[in-house]
């Protein structure tokens, strides 16, 4: 999400303006921290972010504090002035991989069954198959200890920390 102020004048302004006037009406809408836009170009939809209500035919520049989220910010920034521009946008930041996609799935899946009063047991069965649950043994069974992992990981997505996602992995550059 790019947030957006309003720039000076058209004189300031360098390169192509982002006038908001070509959004649609139910793309903006009002929340409690200001007004949020997708704005869709070249079939890519950008996520912007204003502080106070947008004015149409004003002139608008984004806003990148130093703050934590300042290199996903300055991604998005940067695909919103190539789209304006007519240039192609790239990839988008982060891509996650199947085998994530999948693990986030079954995340959300277990903590839905967990939350329904299902045992580790009947969420194992249901997620990987009753004939690979054994009749003893489930105490130490990996197939256990896995469940209990996706319904922690699942519970710690429903808590915020879906956020993380957009985030790029923890690796040393």
């Amino acid at each position: 999400m790019v947030p957006i102020v309003r720039s000076g004048s058209a004189s300031q302004v360098i390169g192509a303006p982002l006038l908001l006037a070509d959004l649609a009406s139910g793309s903006i809408k009002r929340a409690s921290d200001g007004w949020h836009a997708v704005l869709r170009i070249q079939g890519v939809q950008h996520h912007l972010w204003l502080k106070q209500a947008p004015q149409f035919g004003a002139l608008y520049s984004a806003e990148l504090p130093y703050d934590a989220d300042y290199e996903i910010r300055g991604y998005a920034s940067h695909r919103l002035w190539r789209a304006i521009n007519g240039r192609a946008v790239g990839p988008p930041y982060h891509r996650l991989s199947a085998q994530q996609r999948e693990r986030l799935a079954l995340a959300l899946r277990t903590l839905d069954g967990h939350m329904d009063g299902a045992s580790y047991r009947v969420i194992a069965e249901v997620l990987f198959g009753r004939e690979r649950i054994p009749l003893r043994g489930w105490k130490t069974h990996d197939l256990r200890s896995r469940t209990i992992r996706l319904v922690q990981a699942g519970r710690v997505l429903v808590c915020g920390g879906y956020r993380a996602l957009l985030r790029p992995s923890s690796r040393k550059r």
